[in-house]
């Protein structure tokens, strides 16, 4: 193996370990179930690993995943695969993501609420609302990341914010513990 090679194969496996569970958390927001999350991270993964040496030469590495992986959410939409935000019966005894200390859906005190009134917002609305509020990014990051203008983005974050304040168990839960 040229030293090159594994020099970019330790470069890559820091990025991994160092990124997983914000790309994790980005992806299960996106799809609603853990294996779609892990499947589509880790084809996220795979893609990037191959172009690596344009990947690590990026302005932005992680910016240029996270733009994979909403282009790969967004080919599985396409496709009208069915996304599921909340536990269906036979996933009960399945381990589910564990949040982040700090992560602000965290903050929510019933993520069942949370997952299905994201599962309710159409999926460009749903990706502009995660990318965002969940990932904090800037407006110009989550036009990059989802392959469109800054205004696009406004628009669907704002269309997806209104449709999250008028779910009416999502604003109790959210105002229970004293947030507005």
């Amino acid at each position: 193996m040229g030293v090159r090679k594994q020099a970019g194969d330790i470069e890559f496996q820091a990025f991994v370990v160092g990124r997983w569970p914000r790309l994790m958390r980005t992806a299960f927001l996106l799809t609603g179930e853990q294996h779609a999350a892990e499947d589509l991270v880790q084809s996220t993964l795979e893609k990037a690993y191959v172009a690596w040496h344009r990947v690590a030469s990026a302005d932005d590495p992680e910016a240029y995943v996270r733009r994979v992986m909403i282009n790969a959410h967004a080919r599985r939409y396409r496709r009208k695969l069915r996304e599921f935000l909340v536990p269906r019966s036979e996933d009960a005894g399945l381990t589910h993501e564990v949040a982040d200390t700090g992560d602000r859906i965290a903050q929510a005190d019933d993520r069942h609420t949370l997952l299905k009134a994201l599962a309710e917002l159409p999926t460009r609305q749903r990706e502009a609302v995660v990318l965002r509020y969940w990932e904090d990014l800037t407006e110009i990051q989550t036009a990059e990341a989802m392959g469109c203008s800054v205004g696009a983005v406004k628009s669907n974050a704002a269309k997806g914010i209104a449709k999250l304040r008028a779910i009416s168990g999502l604003v109790e839960t959210v105002t229970q513990g004293g947030r507005k």
